[in-house]
C-alpha cells in the first residue's frame, strides 16, 4: 500500500480559523482512505506535535501532500516554524547535506536530500483571483503560483529529494468562494494524479 502524509497548515490567527485548509485536508484524506489502497498519516500544525515523530512521518511517506494558505505572499508563520523545526530535527534522515563536496564546493548544491524516490503535492489557498496571475499588467505579472511566490517552496522540497506532483491552487476564497465547485474540481485533480503516485 502507498503511504500518504497529509499536512494541514491552515493556521488559526485573528479572523482565520484555518477551516478551509482543514476541509481540504479532510477531502484529501477521505479520497485516499476510500480507495482502500493507501495508508494515511496526518498532521495539523495547530495541534501539538513531536519533532521526532514528524520526521518519521516524512521518512515513512511515499507522498507528502501540503495544504497551506498564503498570507502576505508567503507561508503562514506557524507552517514555516513547523518546517524549520522538523527539517532541522531531520538532519541525516530528511537530508544529509547540501550535496557539495569540499573537492568541488561550487557544484552539486541541493543534491544532499535523503527522500529521493518520493513525491509531494502542494495545494494553496488565495484571496487573489486567478486572473491576478494570468492577465498582463495584473499584480503577479503573469507569473504562476508555482513559478512565482511558491518557487522557493518547490526548491525546498527538491533539496530534500522529493519529486513534484502537479500542484492545485484555490483562488479568490474570501470574496468569491465556490466550495462545492472547488471540491468537484479538486477531486478530479486527485483522480488525474493518482496513477503517477
Amino acid at each position: 500500500m502507498k503511504k500518504i502524509f497529509v499536512i494541514n497548515a491552515g493556521q488559526k490567527l485573528g479572523e482565520s480559523e484555518g477551516q478551509l485548509n482543514k476541509t481540504l485536508s479532510d477531502w484529501t484524506a477521505g479520497y485516499f482512505k476510500n480507495s482502500g489502497e493507501y495508508e494515511i498519516k496526518f498532521t495539523d500544525i495547530n495541534s501539538e506535535y513531536n519533532l521526532s515523530e514528524e520526521v518519521e512521518k516524512f521518512v515513512w511517506a511515499d507522498v507528502i501532500i501540503y495544504h497551506t494558505p498564503i498570507w502576505w505572499f508567503q507561508l503562514p508563520f506557524g507552517f514555516k516554524e513547523y518546517i524549520d523545526r522538523v527539517f532541522s530535527e531531520g538532519h541525516q534522515k530528511i537530508y544529509v547535506s547540501d550535496g557539495r563536496r569540499s573537492a568541488n564546493p561550487t557544484r552539486n548544491y541541493g543534491t544532499g536530500g535523503a527522500l529521493h524516490g518520493r513525491k509531494y503535492m502542494l495545494t494553496t489557498t488565495w484571496n487573489a483571483p486567478e486572473e491576478a496571475f494570468t492577465i498582463e499588467d495584473e499584480f503577479f505579472r503573469q507569473h504562476s503560483v508555482d513559478d512565482g511566490v511558491m518557487f522557493g517552496f518547490h526548491q525546498m522540497n527538491q533539496f530534500i529529494g522529493l519529486s513534484r506532483i502537479e500542484s492545485f491552487h484555490f483562488y479568490d476564497v474570501m470574496k468569491n468562494p465556490q466550495i462545492d465547485h472547488s471540491k468537484e474540481i479538486y477531486l478530479k485533480h486527485l483522480e488525474k494524479i493518482t496513477p503517477s503516485l
